[in-house]
């Protein structure tokens, strides 16, 4: 497939106010029932058996979600991509639900492989996979891996991994790793997981309650030690696919300051779209607007 430039910087047009209430989605349980029209399989990639879940028809759209959390944070926005025309995969990183495999000394490549075997077994095309926060990383590591597969990539409320040139700051400071880490820390009191919560993960005025349950331990040290361990620049183009850099406007941990870092150093393979009155979490804060955004992109590269 060739390469689609897109320069535009599309704002989402949505009131900076307050959603309504129903606008945060309250996120599922690995165990939870699945929703209507959801099936369930199993693909064995090397020495993991990983759990996916699919929904809907026409080309493929694959979802990876945020650090050391279920795809099943994704059921409102899975659902509204099928809707739009599209079959959305959802593969359980490992470590989650029923997926299973090996979790010590792993990086972005493993998680990459995983993805592959995914794709190749559900007989799923070229995609277009969205990496959620830090599966952001997975997401741009899979298009470097395996740009056969790949038809473009998402990078939903995304970390760069890099700052603009002469900067001295970290692309996530220490004082945001913390409240990341914190987040998710069930030795740590409720209310001060409630705070990190609000401080890393939720715009202003969200409610962060969806995200207090939902967080695993052993995928969270095994992601975050892939993180860590491969260089950025494996990753940080995604190969070359058409990116689009879906920027929630009140992310704390991939703040506004930065938000032209991977435009700039990657060039006219990325769109910036801006969605208004989201964090970090983005998908329970606006999922309706993430899941259109993903929409339009995919249909956009399905006209090439």
């Amino acid at each position: 497939m060739g390469v689609v430039a897109c320069t535009a910087i599309l704002p989402y047009t949505l009131a900076h106010s307050a959603p309504p209430d129903n606008a945060i989605s309250a996120a599922a349980s690995p165990n939870s029932p699945l929703p209507h029209g959801v099936v369930q399989s199993f693909v064995q990639a090397g020495p993991a058996r990983l759990q996916v879940l699919s929904q809907g028809k026409g080309p493929t759209v694959v979802i990876l979600p945020s650090l050391g959390r279920s795809v099943r944070d994704y059921d409102e926005v899975a659902q509204i991509i099928a809707a739009h025309g599209f079959r959305v995969l959802r593969p359980e990183p490992r470590g989650i639900g029923q997926s299973r495999g090996p979790m010590d000394n792993l990086t972005l490549h493993d998680y990459a492989n995983d993805i592959a075997a995914v794709i190749r077994q559900e007989h799923a095309g070229d995609a277009v996979v969205v990496g959620h926060a830090w599966g952001n990383f997975a997401a741009r590591q899979f298009a470097t891996d395996y740009p056969d597969l790949v038809k473009g990539v998402v990078l939903a409320a995304a970390s760069a991994g890099k700052v603009p040139p002469g900067s001295k700051e970290a692309p996530i400071s220490p004082e945001m790793r913390k409240a990341i880490d914190g987040a998710g820390d069930l030795s740590l009191s409720s209310a001060q997981r409630m705070a990190y919560l609000k401080e890393a993960f939720f715009a202003p005025g969200n409610d962060p309650r969806p995200w207090v349950d939902g967080w695993y331990q052993a995928a969270h040290d095994a992601e975050s030690h892939a993180r860590d361990v491969t260089p950025v620049d494996s990753y940080f183009a995604a190969g070359q696919a058409p990116i689009l850099d879906l920027q929630a406007e009140d992310d704390a941990v991939a703040p506004r300051r930065f938000s032209k870092v991977l435009k700039t150093m990657v060039g006219d393979r990325v769109t910036i779209s801006v969605i208004p009155h989201a964090g970090h979490a983005l998908a329970p804060e606006q999922p309706k607007a993430m899941a259109d955004a993903i929409a339009a992109f995919a249909h956009r590269l399905d006209a090439v």
